[in-house]
């Protein structure tokens, strides 16, 4: 008898990655969503393709599947009740809507004394997504229920490295998900509650704050800067990106800043990192993905928080030690991304306009005027609005 998998979100990172490690595994896997379409074509067809697109391509057929409406909280909560994994991939403005059907399961499932823990791990991009979907799952709790996150309830932090693009194919198949080769999932090993589950791919590690710092200030902070900018110097896609020595040599600089703020950090192996990152910008050349760059700079607003891929690695940066002009080059050239199409982009040219570098600055990305990121980053707009592709020549990028 297959083992029983529930999944929350069915859309590219939970069809086109974590469907691929519990199909895998051995389970029967069932996908909690929201969009009617999906849930019927799952539930219709029971099994999809997933296509890992390189070089050459190889077709995956994911079977033993199903789907459920996520508004049917009961059906939800009994799928929650009989699962030996559970896991979320649906973004961190959704969580709060998971976290009511999530508790009746909980209640639903420790009514018998003698059930097993649920682990549930938590795919979504965000520092101490975990801890923040504990709180939410709390909420509908009654107070003498909430020892059961403690004892037997893992939320177990993720971090999500496969690349997903929407991948435009002449393929009508909806259920369809197209993905790079790259198959890896590092979750954080003491989360768990009871045997940590034989997962394929899934990597149990231990200091895995200093693996979501490396997600979020190496793999995501250089994948936007190749994106933005990318984006100054004309090219469309990811791959024309960093296939610009102007743009690969920045991109180069700044993850090589924050390797070394993250050794000063956490101690981790410069030399692990940095082939880490080489590894990286390999992947970003993958032609076959077609990954715009208007869809990895897409929400500038929220790439440029206080505490995102880029604001976030200048500011580990500096409270390390380290120097990151090539970071705040990135988060200069984000600052003035441009894309009609983009609401956030709109919004955010708007607010440039009435409040100019230095609000901006404050208001959306944290700084303070008098701050050693504020000011680097100062000194780095006008540089790349006047004159896009001479930085470059003038701030050495011949490191990593």
């Amino acid at each position: 008898m297959l083992k029983s998998a529930v999944h929350f979100g069915a859309g590219k990172i939970g069809r086109g990655f974590l469907g691929q490690l519990y199909h895998e595994s051995g389970y029967a896997i069932t996908f909690i969503d929201v969009v009617d379409a999906v849930v019927a074509a799952l539930n219709a067809r029971r099994a999809y393709p997933v296509r890992l697109v390189e070089e050459t391509t190889e077709e995956l057929t994911i079977t033993d599947v199903a789907a459920i409406d996520g508004r049917d909280v009961a059906a939800v909560a009994e799928a929650l009740a009989g699962a030996d994994i559970a896991s979320t991939a649906v973004g961190v403005r959704a969580l709060p809507h998971l976290a009511r059907p999530v508790a009746e399961g909980v209640l639903r499932r420790f009514a018998d004394p003698d059930a097993a823990p649920l682990n549930l791990v938590i795919c979504e991009n965000l520092v101490g997504a975990g801890a923040l979907f504990r709180g939410l799952v709390a909420e509908h709790l009654p107070a003498a229920q909430h020892g059961l996150l403690d004892t037997h309830v893992g939320f177990v932090d993720a971090s999500i490295g496969r690349m997903v693009p929407d991948l435009a194919t002449e393929d009508a198949d909806p259920l369809l998900v197209c993905v790079e080769p790259y198959c890896e999932l590092p979750v954080n090993a003491e989360a768990f509650r009871g045997p940590i589950p034989d997962i394929a791919h899934m990597k149990a590690i231990g200091n895995f704050d200093s693996y979501v710092e490396q997600k979020l200030f190496v793999h995501n902070m250089s994948h936007a800067a190749t994106a933005y900018l990318g984006h100054l110097r004309g090219h469309e896609y990811v791959w024309q990106a960093i296939g610009d020595p102007v743009v690969e040599a920045a991109v180069a600089g700044a993850a090589e800043e924050s390797c070394q703020a993250l050794v000063n950090k956490h101690g981790r192996d410069l030399a692990e990192l940095r082939a880490h990152y080489r590894d990286l910008m390999r992947r970003y050349r993958n032609r076959a993905l077609g990954d715009p760059v208007s869809r990895v700079g897409g929400d500038p607003l929220r790439k440029l928080g206080p505490n995102d891929r880029l604001v976030g690695a200048l500011r580990c940066c500096t409270e390390q030690g380290v120097d990151a002009p090539h970071i705040a080059l990135a988060v200069a050239a984000a600052l003035i991304y441009r894309c009609e199409g983009d609401p956030s982009a709109v919004e955010l040219q708007r607010l440039r306009s009435s409040l100019g570098v230095e609000g901006v600055l404050r208001e959306v990305c944290g700084l303070a005027a008098d701050s050693t990121e504020a000011r680097l980053v100062r000194e780095a707009v006008p540089r790349l609005a006047a004159s896009p592709w001479e930085w470059v020549e003038t701030n050495g990028t011949e490191e990593g």
